[in-house]
């Protein structure tokens, strides 16, 4: 359980929070480059860590993030006319950079230097796989920029969507560090011919965390018997990413070359203390591209982004809950792996009491979670740096593995799930 005063500090994020102010030190993915397609497109509103904000790009191509409502009358940039080098308020006319200056004031007397003194609220960005990233922070804390892996490799290779949850942001988190319920809410009441699917047969894996420099492993162990222990490492890197080898789910000694292994991730990123913005990852290692979507994301057809990206299946509806196949078919009655997910995470409201839980062993990258983020918090109250924020990260990677009994995942994965530079495109 989590004391109601640690679950207020881990779930708000607005300006002023602690937790808002630890967010604030990293690149955030902020849209896609997709929603912004050409210069002078229309600007779409973005709502990021409690701040509403418009997103534009200019007649250079280059992206302005800034406070949604004009420094006049506070009318809304999402209605403004995205044109020659600026975007121009409809109210006025006055009309403001990238950078948030003020450029023209066209119902002021042209002699008069009132522009100038105007400054628009705006954020640094910067456009990396397909992701446009904000950084909200403190200009003299600015990361490095976020190189994933992921970010590096050719657009073929890579697939990445976004999905509207309507909850806090760290039960979405917490969800996605369970790996507990996979044999359960993805995968539970097979038919008999699946009986060997581990996912189903080792329903109580045990659990392992090592805490590293830009987050947290957790490694989820399954006995398969004579066979050995299937292995899945997952990594989780501050303050909001994971990344997971897409499962086989079979119980032979089915080794994934890392050369020609598909990736899959998200990140949870806060919208406001009540809703999220899943960023849905996937992307593959070497020559092959990207085959198609990988475990948990969420394509284009279940969603209507015309209303923010929202889920088709949604509480409104009850996630299209089907009684008669979850007596039949699937466990839960709700089709897909994300829809599942999301539901029983929506499913406890907008932000969940954690003081009334009672957690188990098969736990711990839950309770890892929730202590590296009061731990990140309290060393950014202290003026300190948080993890995540270097350069580690850039490189590591999930994995799953069938190992001989008696071997450590330590000593035979260890070089391949640490952070070390590769060139292999």
């Amino acid at each position: 359980m989590l004391s109601r005063e640690d679950n207020e500090l881990l779930t708000r994020v607005g300006p002023g929070t602690p937790m808002g102010a630890l967010m604030r030190r990293y690149w955030i993915p902020a849209l896609l480059s997709s929603e912004l397609p050409e210069p002078d497109c229309p600007p779409i509103r973005v709502k990021l860590l409690g701040e509403q904000l418009v997103a534009f790009r200019d007649s250079q191509g280059r992206v302005g993030f800034l406070d949604e409502f004009c420094a006049h009358r506070r009318a809304s940039l999402f209605l403004g006319r995205n044109e020659e080098g600026g975007l121009r308020c409809v109210y006025h006319g006055w009309k403001y950079d990238v950078e948030g200056r003020c450029l023209d004031m066209p119902n002021e007397p042209s002699e008069t230097n009132f522009k100038d003194r105007i400054q628009l609220k705006f954020y640094p960005t910067v456009e990396i796989g397909d992701v446009i990233w904000a950084y909200l922070g403190p200009k003299d804390k600015m990361p490095p920029l976020p190189r994933f892996e992921w970010t590096q490799v050719p657009n073929t290779h890579r697939l990445v969507t976004k999905t509207w949850e309507e909850c806090n942001w760290l039960q979405t988190f917490e969800g996605g560090v369970d790996t507990a319920h996979l044999g359960f809410l993805h995968y539970g009441r097979p038919p008999a011919e699946a009986a060997n699917d581990l996912r189903r047969t080792a329903q109580a894996p045990t659990l392992e965390v090592e805490l590293t420099d830009y987050g947290f492993v957790y490694v989820g162990t399954r006995s398969l018997g004579e066979a050995g222990n299937h292995v899945r490492v997952y990594q989780c890197i501050m303050p909001f990413h994971k990344y997971n080898a897409p499962p086989s789910g079979k119980t032979g000694d089915e080794r994934r070359e890392v050369k020609s292994m598909s990736i899959g991730g998200h990140a949870w990123v806060p919208m406001d203390d009540e809703n999220t913005m899943v960023f849905n990852i996937g992307y593959s290692v070497g020559k092959e591209p990207l085959a198609g979507p990988v475990l948990g994301g969420t394509g284009l057809e279940t969603v209507d982004i015309t209303a923010g990206f929202r889920k088709k299946h949604n509480k409104d509806n009850d996630w299209d809950i089907d009684r008669q196949a979850q007596k039949t078919k699937s466990y839960t009655g709700i089709e897909g792996i994300a829809a599942q997910d999301h539901a029983v995470q929506e499913s406890m409201g907008p932000i969940v009491d954690r003081s009334q839980e009672h957690l188990g062993s098969t736990d711990k990258p839950v309770v890892a979670v929730r202590l590296t983020l009061l731990r990140a918090v309290k060393t950014v109250q202290a003026g300190g740096d948080p993890p995540g924020i270097g350069s580690s990260y850039y490189w590591v990677r999930p994995l799953e593995r069938v190992l001989p009994n008696g071997v450590r995942w330590q000593d035979a994965l260890k070089d391949e799930v640490l952070p070390q530079p590769r060139n292999e495109q």
